[in-house]
């Protein structure tokens, strides 16, 4: 799986990028049957929605996972950046579940 990262309104520090590339990339297991037929693609997109504010949903992650014929989207915000990549990823993981079931 290729992974683009971007950031917006956020620097992704290399601690970030780790963090995204290892939980993103922990789906590729569940994936592995989808990269024989093609190249699969995910962009994820972490930002912080505002500068000012400092409580509540000020960090949001969304991925596009690009499938063979099939473009999956999670997304998420939350407090905290590192809580809203693992949020994401779970969404990511029930959507992937939810595609198996369909292309069965």
């Amino acid at each position: 799986m290729k992974l683009t990262l971007k950031g917006t309104n956020l620097e992704l520090t290399p601690s970030i990028r780790t963090f995204i590339e290892d939980k993103i990339g922990s789906l590729d297991k569940f994936i592995k049957k989808y990269e024989a037929l093609g190249e699969v693609k995910a962009e994820v997109e972490i930002a912080r929605t505002t500068k000012h504010h400092r409580k509540g949903n000020i960090f949001y992650a969304e991925v596009n996972l690009h499938l063979p014929k099939k473009t999956l989207r999670a997304e998420f915000e939350g407090t905290d950046v590192r809580s809203t990549i693992d949020k994401v990823k779970d969404k990511l993981k029930s959507e992937i579940g939810k595609y198996k079931e369909t292309v069965v």
